[in-house]
C-alpha cells in the first residue's frame, strides 16, 4: 500500500501516568500502523494497556514519549469511537442519540435524522428509533452505539471492548454491526478485546501484555 493509505502511525509511542515512584507505564514504546480498510484486533487481559493504546490512537491522550501521527486528511469527525458499556444520553431517544455527532457538526437536523435512521436500519435497530436508552437492553444500546458511528461515516472506527459486558450471541451481533459499519464506509476498524472469538473475526491480531504491544499475527 502507498503511504497515502496510512491513517495513523505510532512510533515508539509510550504513555505514562504520574511521576517518580508513583509513575505507571500504561503503554511501552508501541509501534503500529493503521491503514485504510484495516481490520485489527488488539487482544489482552484487563489492565494490559489496550484502552490506553486506543486513546493514543484517537488523540484522547498524548504520548509521553515517541510519536503518534495522524494523516493530515484525517479530521476529528473521521474518527468514530465506540466505548464499552452505556454511552447513550438518557434524555435523548435512540434516533436523537444516533444523530447527535452530526448535529454537533452543524449538519441540518432533518439530514442528520435521515442518516441516523439509515444507520439504525443497517444494524437491525430501526424499530428502536423512538425509544429512550432506559427502554432498551445493553446489547441493543451497543448496536445503537455502532449505528451512531456508522451515521458519522468515519474513516477510522475504534471500539474499546464493545462486547465485554455482553453474552456471546449479543456480542456477536454487536461485532456484526461494527463490521457492517466499517464495510459500508470503507473505514479501518480497530477493536480491543479479551475474547479470542472476537479477535478471530478480524484479519490481524496484536496481543498486548503489561503495556507492550507484540508483533502481529495473521488470523486465518
Amino acid at each position: 500500500m502507498s503511504s497515502d493509505d496510512v491513517l495513523v502511525s505510532c512510533t515508539d509511542a509510550a504513555l505514562t501516568f504520574g511521576r517518580g515512584v508513583q509513575a505507571v507505564v500504561a503503554v511501552h514504546g508501541a509501534d503500529l500502523t493503521i491503514r485504510a480498510g484495516d481490520r485489527l484486533a488488539v487482544v489482552g487481559p484487563s489492565g494490559s494497556g489496550k484502552s490506553s493504546l486506543l486513546h493514543l490512537i484517537a488523540g484522547l491522550e498524548q504520548p509521553t514519549s515517541g510519536t503518534v501521527t495522524r494523516a493530515a486528511s484525517l479530521g476529528p469527525n473521521d474518527i468514530g469511537l465506540v466505548f464499552q458499556g452505556d454511552s447513550l444520553i438518557p434524555a435523548l431517544n435512540v434516533a436523537e442519540n444516533t444523530a447527535l455527532p452530526l448535529v454537533l457538526t452543524d449538519c441540518a437536523e432533518d439530514e442528520a435524522r435521515r442518516a441516523a435512521l439509515a444507520a439504525l436500519a443497517r444494524v437491525d435497530a430501526a424499530d428502536l428509533a423512538e425509544r429512550l436508552p432506559e427502554e432498551i437492553s445493553g446489547g441493543q444500546a451497543q448496536r445503537v452505539a455502532a449505528a451512531r458511528v456508522l451515521a458519522q461515516a468515519p474513516r477510522l472506527i475504534l471500539a474499546d471492548e464493545p462486547t465485554g459486558r455482553l453474552d456471546h450471541a449479543t456480542g456477536a451481533r454487536v461485532l456484526d454491526a461494527l463490521l457492517t459499519a466499517a464495510d459500508h464506509t470503507g473505514a479501518a476498524l480497530v477493536v480491543t478485546t479479551h475474547d479470542p472469538a472476537v479477535a478471530a473475526r478480524l484479519a490481524v491480531r496484536r496481543s498486548m501484555h503489561d503495556g507492550r504491544l507484540l508483533a502481529p499475527e495473521e488470523v486465518s
